[in-house]
Formats: structure tokens, sequence, C-alpha cells
């Protein structure tokens, strides 16, 4: 085998521990937020909907770059992978400021075009919330480049611990800038574009060791690459178009969320936050799939990357179960701590159980499996079926349950899970005809 199994827990458990560690603080954000008010709470929300759509368009162009990298790794053609990794980080980095331009000039608006129906003191608070965030693109983009970069290498640990530490920076500073100097959301994402700054310059900093199979230098001499951007392209832009069109599918029902008064709003903004922190271990376990598969089709040993994605999607079910019932446990808690209005919190611990049931059911072969077949290549198709998946079923569904059946925020859900069991059923068909193997990413 390609991978001991110590290998395998030395990648997986960095990435688990980051990836739990990010939704505790991002829990904790949330209910430093909450402080400030419901409005407050929902502006975030708002924002965060756009601004998870840019961290899904860059997280699909660093992980093309984790496919391409690993599949040279696995071939042993290290100079090639280096050779990646820069364009990797010039394309991320260029995507990342000219997105940073666009937000920062057409913010108001953006928000207007899109939740123009919500509360003006929400939409006020939202264009603060949005300035600061914005800022930050840039340096997003060299945070989840150069983390994945390191994990296309098999090394997990260093990102996990430089992430690790922005995410408790980021929480000291919401306090200080929050209770502290009472900047409200402005604290929030002021907090959030120092920490995004800081771990972006020290991940820089570490990828420059000449220990590390993959180590960029000499920033000043990194030039397009056509050819191997077009490579990078080629499986970061359908990965890109798929997360793009899930979070954007996410943006057109949030506003349709956004009429349904600002208690569904607060529900909605934090159930979507819980949900996140039960499924990040089975995220992080696909992103390890991805360098684990990858390297194993670069080497061309097919039969491995198939036995590593079921030995994968096997791990992410157990997180899912156990995640989602440490979650259905301290919903009550968070939402009283949090400070969310009793009808609120008992609409959001109503939707986290039954997403939590239906999770446990469907969710690994609809999300996990996929990285498998993805890291061999196989993106358009995956892309495809998420983007007709997504506007039949999460969008279209969604939208019908809601304002022709008035079903409100439960038709929100009932619409994901049609879009989860589709991908599940068609995702499961194409691994079995085999037809994922013969995809070629690198010639």
């Amino acid at each position: 085998m390609l991978f001991t199994r110590r290998q395998i827990v030395a990648l997986l458990i960095p990435l688990i521990l980051e990836q739990i560690l990010s939704g505790i603080m991002g829990i904790a954000d949330t209910m430093m937020v909450t402080g400030v008010g419901e409005s407050a709470i929902s502006a975030v929300a708002l924002v965060d909907s756009i601004n998870t759509l840019v961290l899904n368009l860059l997280s699909a162009l660093a992980a093309g770059g984790v496919i391409v990298c690993a599949q040279y790794l696995g071939r042993h053609e290290t100079e090639n992978a280096n050779t990646a990794a820069r364009q990797v980080l010039l394309v991320s980095v260029g995507v990342g400021l000219v997105l940073a331009v666009f937000c920062l000039v057409f913010r108001s608006q953006l928000l207007h075009l899109i939740f123009g129906s919500a509360e003006p003191i929400v939409l006020e608070q939202a264009e603060d919330y949005f300035l600061y965030t914005a800022l930050s693109y840039p340096f997003l983009a060299l945070q989840q480049t150069s983390a994945a970069i390191f994990r296309s290498d098999g090394h997990a640990t260093q990102p996990m611990v430089v992430v690790a530490c922005s995410d408790v920076f980021d929480i000291c500073a919401n306090a200080v800038m929050i209770y502290g100097m009472s900047m409200g959301v402005v604290g929030a994402s002021l907090s959030t574009l120092i920490a995004r700054v800081i771990s972006s310059f020290v991940l820089m900093g570490m990828l420059r060791s000449r220990k590390l199979n993959i180590s960029i230098r000499d920033y000043r001499k990194i030039r397009p690459n056509r050819a191997m951007i077009g490579m990078v392209l080629k499986v970061g832009i359908p990965t890109g178009v798929e997360n793009s069109m899930f979070q954007l599918g996410k943006l057109v029902v949030q506003s349709t969320v956004s009429t349904l008064g600002t208690a569904a709003m607060a529900a909605q903004a934090m159930t979507q936050m819980l949900d996140l922190v039960a499924v990040m271990p089975g995220q992080a376990i696909g992103i390890g799939l991805l360098t684990v598969a990858g390297q194993c089709m670069g080497a061309h040993r097919v039969d491995e990357a198939k036995h590593y994605t079921k030995v994968f999607c096997g791990v992410s079910e157990v997180s899912v179960i156990v995640m989602s019932a440490v979650v259905c446990a301290l919903t009550p808690l968070i939402t009283r701590v949090s400070g969310m209005s009793a009808e609120s919190s008992q609409l959001t611990l109503q939707l986290i159980i039954l997403i939590s049931i239906v999770k446990c059911l469907i969710w690994v072969l609809a999300f996990t499996m996929p990285y498998g077949m993805r890291a061999a290549g196989d993106v358009q198709f995956s892309a495809t079926v998420a983007a007709v998946s997504m506007w039949v079923f999460r969008v279209g569904g969604g939208l019908l349950l809601c304002r022709v059946f008035h079903f409100n925020l439960i038709g929100v859900w009932i619409a994901w899970f049609a879009d989860w069991a589709f991908r599940m059923v068609i995702y499961i068909w194409r691994y079995r005809s085999g037809k994922w193997q013969e995809k070629v990413v690198i010639r």
C-alpha cells in the first residue's frame, strides 16, 4: 500500500482537529455577535453567505492544486509539483484580489440585490461587516492555498497549528473589539481580517523550508506557466463551479429566508453554523482523501485509490454520527447562552434534530465519497451533478415548499435533503461504473 496506517492517521487527525476547532470558534464568534442583538446575527449570516461563496471558490482552486501536486508527487516528479504549487498560488491570489475589489466597490448593491427584503437595520450592519471581510479575501486566498500545498504532501499538522492559533486570536480580538471597544459587527469583521493577514504570512513563511518536498521561495520570480495553469484550472474550475453553485443556491434560498422574519433568519443562521460543525470532520476526511487518492492515481494504483475511498467513507460516517449526537445535545445550551429568543431557539433545535437524522443516513455518500473520484480528475461530472441537483431540488424545491406550500423554514431543509439524496444515488452509480478511473489529469 502506498500509505501506511500511521501516515493516514497523521494526516487525518490534524485535519479533523482543525475543522472541529474552526467550527467551535465559529460558534463562539456567532455567540459573541448575538450579544449585539438578533439583527447583528442576521446581518452576519447574510454577509457570510457571500463570504462562503468566495471561500468555496478559493478552496476549489486550492483543491485543484492539491490534485495536481499530489499526482505529481505520486509519480515522484517533485519539480513539477513545485511548479504547480507556484501557479496555484499565483492564480488564487489574483482571483482573491479581483473578488475583493469587486465586493468593495459594489457591496451595497450586492446586499440590496440579494437581500433587499431584509430589515433596514440588518442591511446597514451587513454593509459594515462586509467591508472588512471583503478586504480579507486576498489573504484568505494565501491561507487556503498555502494550507492546501502542505496537505498535498501529507503534512497537515503545520496548517492545523497555524489556523488554530489564528482562530484563537480571532476570538480574543472579537472579545476586545465587540465588548471592550463596543465596535459591534465591525469589530467582528476587523478581527477576522487581522487574523487572516497574520496566518497567511506565517504559512507562506513556513512554505519556504527546504525540508519540504514542495517549497515556495523567490516569489518575485514566479511567472505564469500557461500549461501548468491550464492543468490546474482543468480540475479547479469545475470544482469551483460546483462549490460556487452550491453556495449561490444557498444565497437564493437565503433571500427567501430573509422574508420569513428576523427570528427565522436567526434560527437559520445558527442552524447552518451547527450543521457545519457536525460535518466538519467529514469534510476534513474528504480533504485528506484528495491527497491520498490523488497520489495513488498518480502512481497508477487504482485499486488502492478505491480501497482508501471506502475506508475514508467509513471513518467519515462514524464522525458524522458522533458529531451529530454531540451537536444535538449541545444545541439547547448554545442557543440559551447566545441569547436567542425562545422562538428562534425552539426552531433551531427542531431543525438540528431533523437534520442530524437525515445526515447520518445519506450525507457521507453524497459528499465524502466524491472526493475520491475528484482526486482521479473526475471533476466535470461532479460539477454537473451538483449544479443540476442544486437548482432543481435545493433552490426550486425550496422556493416551491416555502412560497407556494408555506412550509416556512422546514421546507428549506426538506428541499436540501432531496438534494443530498439525489447526489448520493448518482455518485454511487458513478463509482460503481468505474468511469471515473478513466480520467487523466497529468499527461
